[in-house]
């Protein structure tokens, strides 16, 4: 890494803030960043899921989204190799919803059909559950957890400063904004987006990769983390409100996750997560220059697959 003269003020320490500090840190230039405390505990990307999923993505998103995706996998895979898991995503519906997993097939590539014998062999306690499903072979997941705290640590590492918010942005060359919802109202192109997801604790089961649940209302995911901890996601409400999980968001995860499997039904509720994800009209994020400050934002739904991307245009942009 060669040391450049360029001083630089990250703001924010979710996953775009960090992707972007520890890109231009490796590009040499000196960086300080501006967060909370605690951070990156309670940013919206801890409460992700953490899949690396481009082609289920492009079910709900644009081809950009997938293309720039299966890039991003790689940088994952290359930075964090001990976190980044690749056992593919497995994608499954009720009988009832037939109709429903074929129109994700058709909507997506990257897959190939299996049937029940094959779902059983990938998922031994899904043996018996469901008779068809799409594998997604590619595809991976991260723990973000780990990975928002392993970047933070490898900055650390690498001699960066961390100050709490409303540190003076005097003396740097560039002030590089990654605050995700706290400039709702400040961007008047973006919007908030509420998710709400749960963290349950259940030793009876046993999955190898992000299941999710084709349904025609509630579609839904369940990624598996270490010690029999599993997270369930998201709703996805067209709302900047932040208070607790609504009763009913509660009842559908519970009833989506008993319909993958019963024994969800005795699992402890570890964690329950809200958070207010900021997006742009066309959920896709941006990078915005004003002057010396870059504005990284609007990551919806994409954050760990698309951030990279994103941090990788702030670090054309300052490095020149």
């Amino acid at each position: 890494m060669q040391k450049t003269n360029k001083k630089i003020l990250v703001k924010g320490c979710g996953v775009a803030g960090l992707t972007s500090a520890y890109m231009l840190a490796k590009a040499g230039a000196e960086i300080t960043i501006s967060a909370p405390a605690h951070s990156p505990r309670g940013a919206a990307s801890w409460y992700a899921g953490g899949m690396l999923a481009p082609y289920c993505e492009r079910e709900s998103a644009e081809a950009r989204v997938e293309e720039l995706g299966l890039q991003t996998m790689k940088w994952w895979a290359e930075t964090l190799p001990d976190l980044v898991k690749h056992h593919g995503t497995l994608v499954v519906a009720p009988q009832r919803d037939a109709a429903e997993l074929n129109r994700f097939s058709e909507r997506t590539g990257g897959h190939r059909i299996i049937d029940g014998d094959e779902i059983a062999k990938l998922e031994p306690d899904l043996a018996g559950r469901f008779n068809r499903g799409l594998f997604y072979e590619t595809e991976g997941h991260i723990d973000p957890r780990k990975a928002l705290l392993a970047l933070k640590q490898k900055l650390v590492d690498m001699n960066a400063h961390f100050v709490d918010v409303g540190a003076s942005e005097d003396g740097f060359d560039f002030i590089v904004d990654a605050t995700g919802i706290a400039r709702l109202g400040q961007d008047k192109d973006m919007r908030g987006v509420r998710g709400e997801m749960l963290l349950v604790h259940n030793t009876e089961i046993s999955f190898s990769r992000p299941i999710r649940l084709v349904h025609p209302r509630i579609p839904l995911y369940i990624v598996p983390r270490d010690n029999g901890i599993f997270m369930i996601g998201a709703t996805m409400i067209e709302s900047n409100d932040d208070r607790p999980i609504t009763a009913h968001s509660m009842m559908d995860f519970l009833n989506a996750a008993y319909t993958i499997h019963p024994s969800f039904g005795e699992a402890d509720i570890v964690e329950i997560g809200v958070g207010v994800r900021p997006a742009y009209e066309d959920n896709f994020p941006r990078v915005k220059q004003d002057g010396n400050h870059i504005y990284v934002n609007g990551m919806h739904r994409h954050g760990y697959l698309i951030s990279p991307e994103m941090a990788r245009q702030v670090t054309e942009i300052v490095m020149g």
